[in-house]
Protein backbone atom coordinates (compact mmCIF):
# COMPACT_ATOMS: atom_id res chain seq x y z
CA UNK A 1 0.00 0.00 0.00
CA UNK A 2 1.51 3.35 -1.01
CA UNK A 3 0.99 6.52 0.93
CA UNK A 4 0.39 9.81 -0.80
CA UNK A 5 3.39 12.12 -0.58
CA UNK A 6 2.42 15.42 0.98
CA UNK A 7 4.52 18.53 0.56
CA UNK A 8 4.38 19.88 4.09
CA UNK A 9 6.39 22.97 3.14
CA UNK A 10 3.79 23.96 0.54
CA UNK A 11 0.92 23.46 2.98
CA UNK A 12 2.60 25.17 5.93
CA UNK A 13 1.76 28.69 7.02
CA UNK A 14 5.33 29.87 6.59
CA UNK A 15 5.86 33.14 4.77
CA UNK A 16 9.13 33.35 2.85
CA UNK A 17 10.69 36.73 2.18
CA UNK A 18 13.11 36.64 -0.72
CA UNK A 19 14.96 39.95 -0.82
CA UNK A 20 15.88 39.19 -4.41
CA UNK A 21 12.19 39.70 -5.28
CA UNK A 22 12.60 43.31 -4.19
CA UNK A 23 15.74 43.92 -6.26
CA UNK A 24 14.94 46.95 -8.42
CA UNK A 25 15.78 47.20 -12.12
CA UNK A 26 18.45 49.64 -13.18
CA UNK A 27 22.14 49.40 -13.86
CA UNK A 28 24.54 50.10 -11.01
CA UNK A 29 27.31 52.44 -12.12
CA UNK A 30 30.47 53.66 -10.41
CA UNK A 31 31.25 57.19 -11.57
CA UNK A 32 34.92 58.02 -10.93
CA UNK A 33 35.62 61.75 -10.95
CA UNK A 34 39.41 61.37 -10.94
CA UNK A 35 39.45 61.78 -14.75
CA UNK A 36 38.19 65.31 -14.24
CA UNK A 37 41.03 66.24 -11.89
CA UNK A 38 44.31 67.82 -12.90
CA UNK A 39 46.86 64.98 -12.87
CA UNK A 40 44.16 62.91 -11.20
CA UNK A 41 44.60 64.59 -7.83
CA UNK A 42 43.89 68.32 -8.01
CA UNK A 43 40.42 69.74 -8.47
CA UNK A 44 40.57 72.96 -10.46
CA UNK A 45 37.14 74.48 -10.02
CA UNK A 46 36.82 76.11 -13.45
CA UNK A 47 37.92 72.95 -15.32
CA UNK A 48 35.81 70.72 -13.10
CA UNK A 49 32.68 72.81 -13.65
CA UNK A 50 33.33 72.76 -17.39
CA UNK A 51 33.57 68.95 -17.36
CA UNK A 52 30.30 68.75 -15.41
CA UNK A 53 28.53 71.02 -17.89
CA UNK A 54 29.79 69.18 -20.97
CA UNK A 55 29.05 65.65 -19.74
CA UNK A 56 26.09 63.73 -21.18
CA UNK A 57 24.08 63.02 -18.00
CA UNK A 58 21.13 61.47 -19.82
CA UNK A 59 23.12 58.25 -20.26
CA UNK A 60 22.39 57.48 -16.59
CA UNK A 61 18.61 57.46 -17.10
CA UNK A 62 16.90 55.11 -14.61
CA UNK A 63 20.21 53.84 -13.20
CA UNK A 64 21.84 53.91 -9.79
CA UNK A 65 25.14 55.78 -9.44
CA UNK A 66 27.92 55.61 -6.87
CA UNK A 67 30.17 58.67 -7.06
CA UNK A 68 33.78 58.07 -6.12
CA UNK A 69 37.34 59.21 -6.64
CA UNK A 70 39.78 56.36 -7.07
CA UNK A 71 42.84 58.54 -6.41
CA UNK A 72 43.95 59.94 -3.08
CA UNK A 73 42.71 63.41 -4.00
CA UNK A 74 40.97 65.53 -1.41
CA UNK A 75 37.60 66.29 -2.93
CA UNK A 76 35.52 69.18 -1.57
CA UNK A 77 31.93 68.19 -0.75
CA UNK A 78 30.50 70.67 -3.22
CA UNK A 79 32.02 68.70 -6.13
CA UNK A 80 29.83 65.66 -5.44
CA UNK A 81 26.86 67.95 -4.82
CA UNK A 82 27.39 69.69 -8.14
CA UNK A 83 27.44 66.37 -9.98
CA UNK A 84 24.32 65.26 -8.13
CA UNK A 85 22.43 68.34 -9.33
CA UNK A 86 22.98 67.05 -12.85
CA UNK A 87 22.42 63.35 -12.14
CA UNK A 88 19.34 63.55 -9.93
CA UNK A 89 16.92 64.30 -12.75
CA UNK A 90 17.99 61.10 -14.55
CA UNK A 91 18.95 58.56 -11.90
CA UNK A 92 16.99 56.56 -9.38
CA UNK A 93 19.61 57.07 -6.64
CA UNK A 94 23.02 58.71 -6.21
CA UNK A 95 25.45 58.06 -3.34
CA UNK A 96 29.05 58.94 -2.62
CA UNK A 97 30.85 55.65 -2.13
CA UNK A 98 31.15 52.22 -3.71
CA UNK A 99 28.67 49.70 -5.14
CA UNK A 100 28.25 48.00 -1.76
CA UNK A 101 27.15 51.26 -0.16
CA UNK A 102 24.86 51.94 -3.12
CA UNK A 103 23.11 48.56 -2.72
CA UNK A 104 22.84 49.11 1.03
CA UNK A 105 21.13 52.47 0.56
CA UNK A 106 18.80 51.06 -2.11
CA UNK A 107 17.70 48.23 0.17
CA UNK A 108 17.43 50.49 3.19
CA UNK A 109 14.71 52.40 1.37
CA UNK A 110 13.02 49.22 0.15
CA UNK A 111 12.89 47.70 3.63
CA UNK A 112 11.67 50.95 5.12
CA UNK A 113 8.66 50.74 2.81
CA UNK A 114 7.75 47.06 3.37
CA UNK A 115 4.21 46.70 4.69
CA UNK A 116 4.40 44.67 7.91
CA UNK A 117 0.69 43.79 8.12
CA UNK A 118 1.06 40.46 6.30
CA UNK A 119 3.78 39.35 8.76
CA UNK A 120 1.82 40.09 11.95
CA UNK A 121 2.01 37.00 14.23
CA UNK A 122 3.27 34.87 11.31
CA UNK A 123 6.16 32.46 10.94
CA UNK A 124 8.62 34.13 8.57
CA UNK A 125 11.62 32.78 6.70
CA UNK A 126 14.18 35.15 5.23
CA UNK A 127 15.51 33.34 2.19
CA UNK A 128 19.26 32.92 2.35
CA UNK A 129 20.47 32.34 -1.20
CA UNK A 130 20.44 35.01 -3.87
CA UNK A 131 21.85 35.40 -7.36
CA UNK A 132 21.81 39.18 -7.16
CA UNK A 133 24.04 41.31 -4.91
CA UNK A 134 21.84 41.66 -1.84
CA UNK A 135 23.82 43.37 0.93
CA UNK A 136 24.01 41.54 4.26
CA UNK A 137 22.86 44.72 5.93
CA UNK A 138 19.51 44.32 4.16
CA UNK A 139 18.72 41.14 6.09
CA UNK A 140 19.79 42.81 9.35
CA UNK A 141 17.50 45.76 8.66
CA UNK A 142 14.69 43.38 7.76
CA UNK A 143 15.13 41.50 11.07
CA UNK A 144 14.96 44.80 12.96
CA UNK A 145 11.69 45.61 11.25
CA UNK A 146 10.15 42.14 11.63
CA UNK A 147 10.95 41.32 15.29
CA UNK A 148 8.20 43.54 16.73
CA UNK A 149 5.51 41.87 14.59
CA UNK A 150 6.50 38.33 13.52
CA UNK A 151 5.78 35.24 15.61
CA UNK A 152 9.02 33.55 14.54
CA UNK A 153 11.82 34.47 12.16
CA UNK A 154 14.05 31.91 10.48
CA UNK A 155 16.79 32.12 7.89
CA UNK A 156 17.46 29.82 4.94
CA UNK A 157 15.10 27.64 2.93
CA UNK A 158 11.82 26.15 4.15
CA UNK A 159 13.36 22.65 4.14
CA UNK A 160 16.41 23.77 6.13
CA UNK A 161 16.09 26.85 8.31
CA UNK A 162 18.10 28.41 11.09
CA UNK A 163 15.84 29.75 13.86
CA UNK A 164 16.64 33.35 14.74
CA UNK A 165 13.76 34.76 16.75
CA UNK A 166 10.68 33.58 18.58
CA UNK A 167 8.15 35.89 20.20
CA UNK A 168 7.57 35.12 23.87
Amino acid sequence: MSKEIINRVATSKLITIDLEDYYPDGERIVFDISDWLYEGIILKEKDFRESVEQHNWSQYQDNYVALTCKTDAIIPSWAYLLITTKLSSFTKKVVVGNLELLETVIFQEIILNINLQEFNDKRVIIKGCANKPIPETAAVQLIEKLTPVAKTIMFGEACSTVPLFKKR
